[in-house]
């Protein structure tokens, strides 16, 4: 039996994650492993550990190393809770091959952790870049730790190439988000209000924004003129929005933007609402349904597409990954964000969108990723050389 674990820390990285583990509980000669930590065993995130356990899976090890601040510091400390945590439960559950996803500092603590505890590593979404953000560098260095890569397209398969990792082991899948929307409950309008206690008696925003963490102490200023112009604007019928906000992640200053949510719900009520966690049907049928997705979410660049909602993308935090043509940048001031929020409502703009395509989208990527992980050899594969091109 081949032992798969997959390792997650956040809410949106087990979303994405959770087709994967499905696919792996169907197949009888592999057992699935989890690991769970960070926000997932934590009550201000959400406790989401009891998401994972509802959807029908076992949690083999939880990790806890989230402490009481969102200071460098803070998140250092936790890295190095992180690094002796999952170290043991390495130990403990010994297998043949660990997965996970993206750039997050858990991730590359994880990583770190298979390279001394010599298990091998896959890794899904290397290759792209986020320049806003310190993740940039953990998702190369995952790389670089990684001895099997599912890359979401072609462009970021030629990028890990570039990094030295040997083609052969270097597979574009797609991005494993867009399936989950191909296999989406669909929610009417009326039943998603009801699902979450919001009437939509206007158009709504759904909103996410998370700390551009290469930038100092700036979330409270670029976040209040967010909030500034959603306060502000209206739809080309003069009907005023609402707004769903999902709320920032334990990164460095994410509280400074959680609280500034929270006090403009309670100054808002009946127009706002916030979630810690909607939960991945309730978000993308929440996305589905919106005027337009505003904020800096990764999902906004590339499940939105799919969904063809226009995207407001603010500030730097997505600066360097392929967009659709449904994506409007502007920068973190009020008079660009006003004028990307104007042209994503504008009719014309929201018509450009009915043919579009999306880059990341391939069709059976779990069930790619899966037969990858079922069939690849593992002998000698912890043995790696850096490939030359040309």
């Amino acid at each position: 039996m081949r032992k798969i674990c997959i390792f997650t820390g956040t809410r949106a990285e087990y979303g994405l994650l959770r087709c994967v583990m499905h696919r792996i509980q169907e197949i009888q000669d592999i057992t699935l492993q989890i690991i769970a930590t960070g926000m997932h065993l934590s009550p201000e995130f959400g406790m989401t550990v009891q998401e994972i356990r509802a959807d029908g899976f076992e949690v083999d090890e939880t990790v806890e190393i989230l402490l009481s601040g969102d200071t460098p510091t803070a998140i250092c400390k936790s890295m190095g809770l992180g690094l002796i945590g999952y170290g043991e439960a390495l130990q403990r559950l010994n297998p043949d091959m660990v997965v996970l996803l993206g750039d997050r500092f858990e991730s590359f603590c994880m990583a770190a952790a298979t390279q001394v505890c010599r298990v091998p590593l896959a890794h899904i979404h290397g290759g792209e870049t986020t320049e806003g953000v310190i993740d940039e560098a953990f998702r190369h260095a995952i790389t670089k730790m990684a001895h099997l890569h599912f890359a979401s397209c072609e462009a970021y398969r030629q990028r890990i190439i570039q990094l030295g990792e040997v083609p052969d082991r270097v597979f574009n899948v797609g991005a494993i988000g867009i399936e989950n929307i191909q296999n989406l409950p669909l929610l009417s309008k009326e039943q998603l209000a009801h699902d979450i206690g919001f009437e939509f008696h206007e158009p709504y925003f759904l909103v996410t924004f998370h700390p551009v963490t290469l930038e100092r102490t700036i979330a409270r200023e670029q976040f209040g003129f967010l909030l500034s112009c959603l306060e502000e604007i209206t739809t080309p019928e003069d009907s005023n929005t609402r707004i769903i906000f999902t709320k920032a992640n334990s990164d460095t200053d994410g509280r400074i933007i959680n609280q500034m949510i929270d006090h403009y719900v309670a100054d808002n009520p009946g127009r706002a609402i916030a979630f810690t966690s909607m939960g991945q049907v309730r978000y993308l049928n929440a996305m589905k349904h919106s005027v337009a997705v505003v904020g800096n979410s990764s999902s906004g660049i590339i499940e939105a597409p799919s969904l063809k909602v226009p995207v407001v993308n603010i500030g730097d935090r997505q600066k360097g990954r392929i967009r659709a043509k449904n994506v409007i940048d502007c920068k973190p001031e009020k008079e660009h964000i006003q004028a990307a929020l104007r042209k994503a409502l504008s009719r014309d703009f929201v018509n450009s969108l009915k043919d579009m395509a999306n880059p990341y989208e391939k069709p059976g990527t779990s069930q790619a990723i899966v037969k990858i992980l079922k069939k690849i050899e593992l002998k000698n594969i912890i043995k790696k050389k850096f490939y030359d091109i040309g």
